[in-house]
């Protein structure tokens, strides 16, 4: 038996709707956005759900690295632990994305071991990876090691909860709304705590595969890793996974506070990316319209748009952006270098580029503009 789909009250139907009306309309933003942009939000906000989960683990590195290792660059500021998580979570994720449109896709042990072996392969044989655990799990309370959180069903039990929970990802409540269905694959599948290590990212992952396959948006706009990994949002997460999974493996206890906790998450994250999406349109637009004041061609303009968004931008990515050789890319950075666009800091390797005294400070002031993110259970 696995925990079970919980009826929704009136006012989650209420929230559910306030997230389908925003996903379309974010879908309507993202069509209408010019591609060289959205392509780089894309990638943004996947290195941002890569760097928030890889952080609940305890594994930190800035998002704006992990976009950088994401394109193989290796001089960035993390240990190579972390770089060695960041690669592998990247790997598995890239994946994960590949899938929305997989025709015959069918869920399977096969494809869980799998998807586990690309995050924790590196660690194998000492944790074993790409297969069940052999042997008792026991989850630590948050800051206190002797305390016990969670213990996870009998390594015996695997094979059949883990057979139940792919013919329910196969089967089970079809009817009932892809990001639902999402979160409680996440519940079941981190309770279930199948493997030695990695339940925490995989059980993420899976959610962020069930979005995917939705297919209402790319997955990297849908993902509500970055929100986890927000420290507040964090504490939230492991609490009311105590609260909602119990002590021990027990399906019978009430699910509703999860979904209510997970359509919080959706409805958050999905105004925090609109707003990014606004932002990152807006400054689009700006740079654009003042390519003739400061002679920047539209390829130049990409670059400038990074470091408005991101805080900088290096020649690698530039590079792979534009689809144009090393040569090309150092003498528009260079370029944009010396008209005060840009300052380099940094020395050949590991070097990148932020906003120099001439950069557009209207464009900078847009990157920045301050919102407002409503919680949808106290308005309601």
């Amino acid at each position: 038996m696995l925990y079970q789909m919980p009826r929704l009250e009136p006012v989650d139907h209420q929230v559910l709707e306030q997230i389908n009306s925003m996903r379309d309309q974010l879908r309507h933003a993202v069509q209408q956005a010019p591609m060289k942009w959205t392509l780089d939000l894309r990638k943004a906000l996947t290195a941002s759900a890569i760097a928030a989960s890889n952080t609940i683990e305890g594994y930190r590195v800035d998002a704006r690295d992990v976009a950088d290792l994401m394109d193989g660059e290796r001089e960035v500021e993390a240990s190579d632990e972390n770089k060695t998580e960041t690669l592998a979570y990247q790997q598995a994720m890239t994946y994960i994305q590949s899938l929305h449109d997989a025709a015959d896709f069918r869920y399977s042990k096969e494809l869980l071991n799998a998807l586990h072996w690309m995050l924790q392969g590196h660690h194998h044989p000492l944790k074993t990876a790409g297969q069940w655990r052999r042997t008792a799990i026991r989850i630590t309370a948050p800051g206190d090691e002797l305390a016990t959180d969670y213990e996870g069903p009998d390594h015996e039990l695997l094979p059949g909860l883990m057979s139940e929970i792919v013919d329910w990802l196969n089967d089970g409540d079809l009817e009932s709304h892809v990001l639902v269905r999402a979160a409680m694959a996440h519940l079941n599948l981190v309770k279930i705590h199948p493997w030695s290590d990695g339940n925490g990212r995989m059980s993420r992952s899976l959610q962020t595969l069930l979005i995917a396959r939705g297919g209402v948006l790319a997955p990297e706009f849908s993902s509500i890793e970055e929100w986890l990994g927000m420290p507040g949002n964090t504490w939230d997460y492991y609490k009311v996974l105590r609260e909602v999974g119990g002590p021990v493996w027990s399906p019978q206890r009430d699910t509703l506070p999860w979904i209510k906790f997970n359509l919080l998450a959706y409805h958050q994250q999905t105004q925090r990316v609109q707003r990014r999406v606004d932002r990152s349109n807006d400054c689009w637009t700006q740079l654009i319209e003042a390519a003739g004041t400061y002679r920047i061609t539209e390829r130049q303009t990409t670059a400038l748009h990074e470091v408005a968004m991101v805080g900088r931008v290096r020649r690698s990515r530039y590079e792979k952006a534009e689809a144009i050789n090393t040569q090309q890319a150092t003498r528009d950075l260079q370029a944009l270098t010396k008209a005060e666009l840009l300052t380099a800091v940094g020395r050949t390797k590991g070097r990148h580029y932020v906003a120099g005294p001439r950069f557009p400070q209207k464009v900078l002031e847009t990157a920045q503009r301050h919102h407002t993110i409503v919680n949808p259970y106290a308005a309601a």
